[in-house]
């Protein structure tokens, strides 16, 4: 007899609540000491100690979800895990191939080992090319998908249950990672990071770069998603609505209302207010007719998702 493996539903696929995790990197920098150069934390894969960690790191999480009823989305720690990145620090194709066979077997793991009775799905995260901030360099879509290409092909081969592309800061590249996932079948979410204007890096609106990441694809991106961002940059852009917002299921704001290049520099951790934080989010589903997914970036924790959760709660 055939064995099947049972893959819970797609957020976009459903109603139900998803949660995330929040600041992984911040958690780990700032929480428990981890410095890593060029702020790429995937090395932390290599020895005990890492993995310990981010064990640690992930179960009260997941253990949020459980009490709570929801799915989790659980995150391969890749977002740096690509060519250009990996080069600084002298990982080479074949070394990135490992790389991100170890992140998703990793993760695997922990749905097994912390996941029983839940729906977990595991989400093979990739990265802006460059600066997660500062698109000082735009690929053209073409460009992109052969680029992201390479990590993405690596993820399939491992059967992953879809990608996300966290940190987006222009369309085309935004484009070209969802072909790619597209071209290999795997379910694609784009993550826009937003400045303190509601507006893309690269100037354009959210509106603008849905619209036009889903005109270029034949297989469109799952949904969307906004990270890296305060609610007070974007909350007002939401509140003019359209059908595009139908499109928006995941967020995963900042804990500070700093802009990028406040935070870039910051040498503190800057982690907010959680109950505040989780009364934005409440404000915010009330926009989002579709919004389902929800966890934190920089500066949140698990303190910020488990308010975040119980507010979101309050208003279903």
């Amino acid at each position: 007899m055939t064995q099947t493996t049972h893959r819970p539903q797609l957020p976009h696929e459903t109603s139900r609540m998803f949660l995330t995790d929040a600041g992984f990197e911040t958690s780990m920098l700032f929480h428990k000491g981890y410095d890593m150069p060029y702020f790429a934390f995937y090395p932390m894969l290599e020895s005990d100690d890492g993995r310990a960690a981010m064990r640690n790191y992930f179960a009260p999480f997941l253990q949020t979800a459980r009490e709570s009823g929801a799915g989790f989305i659980l995150d391969t720690n890749t977002w740096r895990a690509n060519p250009d990145w990996a080069a600084l620090l002298g990982h080479d194709l074949e070394d990135l191939t490992a790389i991100n066979r170890s992140a998703v077997d990793f993760a695997k793991s922990l749905r097994r080992d912390l996941g029983a009775g839940l729906d977990v799905l595991i989400n093979g995260v990739i990265g802006p090319r460059g600066d997660g901030y500062n698109p000082d360099t735009v690929m053209t879509a073409d460009e992109a998908e052969a680029y992201h290409g390479f990590q993405i092909g690596v993820f399939a081969d491992r059967r992953v249950d879809m990608v996300s592309a966290l940190t987006m800061t222009n369309i085309p590249e935004a484009v070209g990672i969802a072909r790619a996932a597209g071209d290999r079948g795997l379910a694609c979410v784009i993550s826009f990071t937003l400045e303190t204007d509601g507006r893309l890096p690269t100037g354009q609106s959210l509106a603008e770069a849905i619209a036009a990441v889903d005109a270029a694809c034949r297989r469109r991106p799952a949904y969307y998603m906004i990270n890296c961002a305060h609610p007070d940059h974007f909350a007002g852009m939401l509140a003019e609505g359209g059908d595009w917002t139908r499109r928006i299921h995941g967020l995963r704001a900042n804990a500070s209302r700093m802009s990028h290049a406040e935070l870039d520099a910051c040498e503190t951790l800057d982690d907010g207010d959680p109950q505040e934080l989780s009364a934005q989010y409440a404000a915010i589903r009330r926009l989002l007719p579709a919004l389902n997914v929800f966890g934190g970036c920089c500066g949140t924790d698990h303190r910020h998702v488990s308010q975040i959760c119980h507010a979101v709660r309050q208003t279903a």
